[in-house]
């Protein structure tokens, strides 16, 4: 049962949740959106405005990185190798499948692999037309989020219904939630190493 205090926090919740999510969401999205999702499936949140923020944010987040390469130029490159720890052979293969087809790469590293903020910040470097780079981070953006959404739906929806029947429902679907996530990251880092052969 939740007190009079805890019931105030849940009908707040939908309203100054929304701006934090979509910041959050621009920060590091792909967790935030799965809780998100999980938390309107439980009647916390609208699917779709969760939905229409992840993408909102995924490609906000994206025009930040493009405009850090843009105006940092190569020095920004370098400095992101190094703290993101990519190697520089794999900054020049990437740098190849840009020159050959940049707007696939923008689409395919944002839903399949670990390559994002580096190729972001790239774009920005060899001055990719801005309209060229928004159109195909939102397309990229669109399936991502989709995905993510309807993974974070299903799990809320699963502890909910599975709780009528077991007691510690919450506590197994949180686990499995985070195993999906884990498993989620490692697949991306495979499709980061394949994108790059």
């Amino acid at each position: 049962m939740f007190n009079h205090t805890s019931q105030e926090f849940i009908q707040l919740l939908p309203y100054w949740g929304y701006p934090l999510m979509l910041l959050l969401m621009t920060l590091e999205g792909p967790i935030i959106t799965i809780i998100s999702a999980f938390l309107a499936s439980l009647g916390y949140f609208n699917i779709f405005i969760v939905f229409s923020l992840s993408v909102l944010g995924d490609v906000l987040g994206d025009i930040v990185l493009y405009f850090i390469g843009y105006f940092g130029g190569h020095k920004i490159l370098l400095k992101a190798e190094k703290f993101l720890k990519i190697k520089e052979s794999v900054i020049e293969k990437l740098r190849e499948k840009f020159r050959q087809n940049g707007a696939k790469i923008i689409f395919y590293v944002k839903s399949t692999t670990g390559l994002c903020y580096i190729t972001f910040i790239l774009a920005g470097t060899t001055r990719m037309k801005l309209s060229k780079f928004v159109k195909y981070s939102i397309l990229g953006g669109l399936f991502w989020s989709s995905f993510l959404v309807i993974v974070g739906y299903f799990f809320g929806y699963a502890a909910e219904q599975i709780s009528e029947y077991i007691k510690y429902a919450g506590y197994i679907i949180l686990t499995g939630a985070v195993m999906f996530f884990i498993g989620l990251t490692l697949y991306k880092k495979k499709q980061a190493k394949e994108i790059l052969e």
